[in-house]
């Protein structure tokens, strides 16, 4: 059984002024998500700026995020890393705290071979129960797992059921959909690809767009789900350029502002992040205002 279907919201970490991690807008952030109708939440991935979070704060995160959605719908934390055993140890780390799967980036910067990351992602789950997904995002890792790859992972691994695809490369996502001859649960990684990518099998997103409109994504994975494929695409569509505008700089640093904007969170970011571009903040405040949620 897949961990969900529909949208999963790769949510921010909030941050206090001084650089603290704020636990109490996270809790907040977590409410508005589940009233807004999200599917699922994922803690700690890229979104969340774990790469900056130390393992404390990481660790913390997450069961912060646990507690606060209490078992209301499923809970995914970023455990990845470019160490095997820094992944091994948060992983186990993060089954303890009770959160309902992992989702395990490929190792950036070492850049692994196929086998490598094959040994990788098999001895981290190994060394736990929960069902993990990988994590394909070549643009930020330099490392592209191939479909090959994910297809000998899903079958040989029990408890390694699906991806999250942020390769950009649909040809590729389609001849893994091909090839996993429905053995992998792909969702997608970029929220301008939720239709396509479900089109060729796939059953949901894990979203940067879900943090500012949760419900409304919902409603573009629902939509296709339920067989509306007209109406999901039209929904898809509606959201084409507020997606955009979401990532004219580095995700998360747009993300953060729309929720500053919103009154939801102060917009903080851990360095190297810096303050978003002030003509592209007037981008993004119109997008929001075209789309309704500002």
């Amino acid at each position: 059984m897949a961990i969900f279907k529909g949208a999963g919201v790769a949510i921010v970490t909030p941050m206090q002024k001084d650089g603290k991690v704020d636990f109490e807008k996270l809790k907040e952030l977590v409410e508005f998500q589940i009233k807004g109708g999200v599917d699922a939440i994922i803690v700690c991935g890229t979104t969340g700026e774990s790469s900056t979070l130390s393992h404390e704060e990481h660790l913390d995160v997450i069961r912060c995020c646990a507690e606060a959605v209490g078992g209301r719908v499923p809970v995914v934390a970023g455990t990845g890393s470019n160490c095997t055993q820094t992944a091994i140890y948060l992983s186990q780390e993060a089954e303890k705290i009770g959160v309902d799967g992992l989702l395990l980036v490929s190792p950036y910067y070492n850049k692994a071979t196929q086998n490598g990351l094959y040994q990788h992602f098999k001895a981290v789950a190994d060394s736990v129960k929960l069902p993990i997904l990988l994590y394909n995002v070549p643009s930020r890792t330099g490392c592209n797992i191939l479909p090959e790859t994910v297809v000998r992972l899903c079958k040989d691994v029990e408890n390694i059921v699906g991806v999250k695809e942020a390769s950009d490369n649909i040809s590729q996502i389609a001849k893994l959909a091909a090839l996993a001859d429905g053995a992998v649960d792909i969702y997608s990684g970029n929220d301008n690809q939720i239709v396509p990518i479900m089109s060729l099998g796939g059953i949901g997103v894990i979203s940067v767009l879900a943090n500012v409109a949760p419900g409304q994504t919902h409603d573009i994975c629902q939509k296709y789900l339920d067989g509306d494929v007209a109406g999901s695409l039209k929904e898809q569509l509606r959201a084409m350029e507020l997606c955009g505008t979401l990532f004219c700089e580095v995700n998360p640093i747009p993300v953060k502002k729309a929720l500053e904007l919103m009154g939801l969170i102060d917009g903080t970011l851990r360095m190297p992040l810096s303050e978003m571009e002030p003509a592209n903040v007037q981008r993004l405040e119109k997008a929001m205002q075209e789309y309704g949620i500002l």
